[in-house]
């Protein structure tokens, strides 16, 4: 559904990818993980055309993303930004539709997507007229997830959108989020800096280190079986303190 070919960008003197080639299977999904400044959002918005790579090429369904069919192809691919992204002006019923409505859609239309989207996502009804400062952290992410679905999207790309959610929201999003995943089967590429939520969520972990794959698996290969110290030093930083502890002292605690 959705490949890199030996793609590499840079800004200015910083080599952000470096001859990248990747393939995400469609109905999958597919996490990038790795440290700050690794490249995996630059790599997250290259797929969706909003960076060019320097070098090599990206394909959506095996069309080569280019000027020319940019706009077509991004209506086949639901793009979920950080935090939301969501207009403050528009309440969440008018976030939801503003691409079907640039689109032309009838108001039965857009009013019946919305529906099956609130009760796919377990948004109440009521906070449809809402405006995103009056709804949770939580809900506005569910906003956000139903404008990225409202096309029927073949292609879903996330970019951290559990990040700045507190832990008891972040755990009941990613519970949701895994059964849209599994009831939609559509391909998903999702960034996070949490190797847990990507082992939960994603079918393939890719790590990534200074603009390059160290790693892709599934989360049993890269802790069982870790390709250098790296990803074995990346997944230790993550594990609960008492891991860690246990861990440190070779179990005795």
């Amino acid at each position: 559904m959705l490949q890199a070919q030996k793609v590499s960008k840079s800004f200015g003197e910083q080599q952000a990818l470096r001859e990248i080639s990747l393939k995400a299977a469609s109905g999958q999904c597919c996490a990038l993980i790795g440290p700050s400044g690794c490249g995996k959002s630059t790599l997250l918005r290259m797929f969706i055309g909003l960076i060019k790579p320097d070098l090599g090429q990206v394909l959506i369904d095996g069309e080569v993303l280019n000027a020319a069919n940019l706009t077509a192809l991004r209506h086949k691919i639901g793009y979920v930004i950080q935090e939301g992204g969501l207009f403050p002006h528009l309440t969440a019923r008018a976030n939801i539709v503003l691409l079907a409505r640039h689109l032309n859609w009838t108001s039965g239309a857009m009013d019946e997507r919305v529906g099956e989207l609130a009760s796919l996502t377990d948004f109440p009804a009521s906070g449809l007229d809402r405006f995103p400062a009056e709804l949770s952290g939580g809900q506005r992410q569910r906003v956000s997830l139903m404008r990225a679905l409202m096309l029927d999207p073949d292609l879903l790309l996330l970019d951290e959108p559990l990040g700045a959610l507190d832990p008891m929201i972040r755990a009941d999003l990613q519970t949701d989020l895994r059964q849209i995943f599994q009831k939609l089967q559509k391909t998903v590429v999702l960034v996070t800096h949490d190797i847990g939520e990507a082992g939960y969520l994603a079918d393939t972990i890719v790590l990534m280190r200074e603009g390059q794959i160290v790693q892709q698996g599934s989360l049993a290969e890269l802790v069982q079986q870790p390709a250098d110290p790296f990803v074995a030093n990346f997944i230790n930083a993550q594990r609960s303190p008492l891991e860690s502890l246990q861990n440190r002292t070779g179990g005795s605690e």
